[in-house]
């Protein structure tokens, strides 16, 4: 079957000019697909009937199949997909009173970075997701919210796996979520735990997303025991490579830094931090942990979040604390999958 999510305007042409199509029929496909948020051939109403029902036939609106899917109170949307080949990834989709609909989407499959206190760094590397298995999840949100009125505002390269371990792919939907979905760029984001090499290259791309890197701690050795990947590329190298991204591109840098109680949320920590990003243009994001399974950190209490804030501010550091959405329905990345590997695992080992 053919994915139409995987052709580019040019291949589409070229499929639909093979079966005696003429090209503005690719256009008018697309239309539907990207603007119109179509989700089936049949809703396609300008096309020949006879067109339809080959598409219909040798066609595919995405891949993805939908496993499981958690709505918070909070409004969240959680959703647990199926790949080709069986594997799962999550998207989430956050709704906000100011209009905002972001989704929050993975890169991979698992994921090799083995950060301690992520459900999805715990479950081991899957494989890479192509371009357009990333690209569908943001759009199966989009058509969704087309149908009531509303469209997809933000995207976020922030669920399941490392985005620059699966650079090419990533880098690729990022693109086209720009030119397909008409996404601005600075309503992108894409997240890293600090693999420098690929820092750098990002810094060349020209693209004026917004670089989000995950920090977590301000000393190597602390980092490298929450962080393996701090191992191969300390912090002194990972500061240097944002201020190379910072000086090539003009844009801010986000450092996400999930405060674990007791761990790293001291005002001592605060101002070690402080220090460390004084001079360079960046914001740091806290984010007041979500608990994990396999890890037993728990998440700071407000009163030491904001003493911690305050630290960072007189030391010219801006930051802000992400409210913690989806938790009632345990949306931290990868904890949806983890879930229901435990339940499959379950009902595997229960004698028929």
């Amino acid at each position: 079957m053919i994915d139409l999510y995987a052709q580019s305007e040019a291949d589409l042409e070229a499929l639909l000019r093979s079966w005696g199509e003429p090209a503005f029929r690719a256009r008018q496909v697309r239309a539907w697909l990207y603007d119109k948020g179509a989700r089936d051939v049949a809703e396609m109403t300008d096309l020949p009937k006879v067109l339809r029902e080959r598409l219909a036939a040798e066609a595919t609106l995405g891949t993805l199949t939908v496993v499981d899917e958690q709505q918070s109170a909070d409004g969240t949307r959680r959703r647990l997909y199926r790949l080709h080949d069986g594997r799962l990834v999550e998207s989430v989709l956050m709704p906000y009173a100011d209009g905002r609909r972001t989704a929050c989407i993975s890169t991979q499959a698992g994921c090799a970075m083995g950060c301690v206190f992520c459900a999805t760094g715990q479950m081991g590397f899957g494989r890479h997701l192509s371009s357009t298995e990333i690209v569908e999840q943001a759009l199966r949100f989009a058509t969704e919210l087309i149908a009531v009125g509303e469209r997809l505002s933000n995207v976020v390269l922030m669920g399941m796996g490392e985005p620059f371990h699966n650079y090419d792919a990533s880098v690729a939907a990022l693109r086209r979520l720009q030119s397909d979905l008409g996404i601005g760029a600075r309503h992108l984001t894409v997240s890293t735990v600090g693999l420098v090499p690929e820092i750098r290259r990002f810094a060349e791309e020209g693209m004026q997303v917004t670089l989000a890197i995950s920090l977590h701690e301000v000393e190597d050795a602390a980092r490298s025991r929450l962080m393996p990947i701090n191992r191969r590329w300390p912090l002194a190298e990972l500061v240097e490579a944002c201020r190379h991204y910072v000086d090539r591109t003009g844009r801010r840098i986000t450092f996400e830094w999930a405060l674990i109680a007791g761990r790293n949320d001291d005002e001592q920590t605060a101002a070690r931090l402080g220090a460390l990003l004084r001079g360079l243009s960046c914001h740091v994001n806290l984010i007041p942990l979500n608990p994990t399974g396999a890890y037993d950190g728990l998440p700071t209490d407000p009163d030491q979040v904001a003493r911690f804030v305050a630290v960072l501010q007189r030391h010219g550091v801006p930051a802000t604390v992400r409210v913690r959405r989806g938790i009632d329905i345990d949306a931290g990345c990868g904890q949806l999958t983890e879930r229901h590997l435990r339940r499959a695992e379950g009902e595997a080992s229960t004698p028929a």
